[in-house]
């Protein structure tokens, strides 16, 4: 990737004071690309602010000669989201790239969790997502370019213990990046997810030390791809963990048609509605729900069995 530079692009890139959304930034801002660094400084959980990260961050991307702004509004909530899109459009006058980064945790037990935890996660993961992709859509549009890279997590994909908030926002960024995809192919806007996975902050009070080597600048190439012009993908999931880079999918199995159905007869038949040996994978762009519809009604007509 050592030839691919974002020269006059500006990019908005949201968590970016510390851990992963640091690396973007800095990896960006050394390729050329005006950033705003935006982190609001809080804790772990969210609480308190620090506009030291942020500056920190800015500062040095432009010590060693780029450019950066550092911005401090919170993502949580729909002024703040705006306000960090203004910085770009403020202070260069244009958006090219979205990296949505930020996240906060409150881990605890479905048993245990509260009201106002759950909230709290996804009014930065989720809600705070769509605060941010919401103006920076419109002038990305206009101009007929644009790269958003929202970030998911194994823990979206796949579930982990005593997360259901921090589950709940990370699927439901998937649902959003899609239709992002499918607004924007028209625009010359992208829209794909990043699945990371580094020690950072939010590993705290994890045993990391079996790990591999894990840093933020392994995921970084992977985001700055995403966010680049050569970017040939939309709508679709990269995970970066510990060196390995892979695509994640939806997929499903063709499953089988009947005219009529008891409970008894998905019992019986549940070998072949759950056979994913000849998988569907639909791609998002252009037309996946409606291909899926498509091939759906395709098999009632046949009367596939």
């Amino acid at each position: 990737m050592s030839g691919l530079r974002f020269d006059d692009r500006v990019a908005v890139i949201t968590g970016a004071g510390r851990g992963l959304g640091r690396a973007y930034a800095l990896l960006l801002g050394s390729r050329g690309a005006k950033v705003v660094v935006n982190d609001p400084g809080g804790s772990l959980r969210g609480n308190g602010a620090d506009d030291a990260p942020a500056f920190e961050v800015a500062g040095e991307i432009t010590a060693a000669g780029g450019e950066a702004v550092a911005c401090t509004e919170s993502v949580a909530t729909a002024e703040g989201g705006r306000a960090i899109v203004e910085a770009a459009l403020d202070h260069y006058g244009r958006i090219d790239v979205l990296i949505h980064n930020a996240g906060i945790v409150r881990a605890a037990p479905l048993t245990e969790m509260t009201y106002e935890d759950f909230d709290a996660v996804l009014d930065v993961h989720l809600r705070g997502a769509f605060h941010v992709v919401r103006p920076a859509f419109p002038p990305m549009r206009e101009a007929g370019y644009g790269r958003v890279v929202l970030t998911s997590s194994i823990g979206g994909l796949y579930g982990n213990h005593g997360v259901a908030n921090y589950g709940m926002a990370k699927a439901g960024v998937i649902g959003l990046s899609n239709v992002v995809a499918l607004e924007g192919a028209a625009h010359g806007v992208k829209c794909n997810v990043i699945v990371p996975a580094a020690v950072t902050r939010i590993a705290e009070g994890i045993d990391t030390s079996a790990y591999p080597p894990m840093g933020p600048e392994l995921a970084a190439p992977v985001v700055g791809w995403l966010a680049h012009e050569s970017c040939s993908i939309t709508g679709e999931m990269l995970v970066a963990i510990a060196g390995r880079v892979a695509r994640a999918f939806v997929a499903e199995a063709p499953g089988i048609h009947r005219p009529e159905w008891t409970v008894e007869d998905v019992g019986e038949r549940l070998a072949a509605i759950r056979d994913t040996s000849d998988p569907w994978v639909l791609p998002v762009v252009p037309s996946a729900h409606v291909d899926h519809i498509r091939r759906s009604f395709a098999m009632a007509v046949e009367k596939v069995e």
